[in-house]
């Protein structure tokens, strides 16, 4: 049989155990504003998220010149009067109004164009396992 010193003493070493330990410091706030935008910086994702925008604008540059310079002349070619893009619809209220209806049209037809060339790509760098 166990003698009483020996059971005060498991006892002591299991309340020692079941006792909660203290939690760690939280971690000291990033000191200025110059800190916290290195921290920033630092995260990684900013570079990408850099990167995609530049490309993002010269992709949709370089669409809109395809558009605009080979796509465009296509329609206007067939039709009578020219350049579609110019056409205008003229309303005798007032002073005259003038609706740049072809400019519309083409703008539209341009962000479509833009947003399948986007989306190709997007589903094209899913593919890849980009993200």
């Amino acid at each position: 049989m166990p003698k009483d010193s020996e059971i005060v003493e498991e006892l002591q070493k299991i309340r020692q155990l079941l006792e909660p330990k203290p939690s760690p410091p939280p971690p000291p706030p990033p000191k200025g504003l110059w800190a916290e935008f290195i921290d920033f910086i630092g995260k990684g994702g900013i570079l990408g998220l850099a990167i995609g925008f530049i490309m993002g604008t010269y992709i949709g540059k370089l669409v809109s010149a395809l558009v605009s310079d080979i796509i465009m002349p296509i329609p206007g070619a067939f039709l009578p009067a020219g350049d579609w893009k110019e056409a205008v619809i003229s309303l005798a209220i007032g002073n005259g109004m003038n609706f740049k209806v072809g400019d519309f049209v083409a703008v539209i037809i341009d962000f479509l164009i833009v947003a399948f060339v986007i989306f190709l790509i997007a589903k094209y760098a899913r593919k890849l396992g980009v993200k």
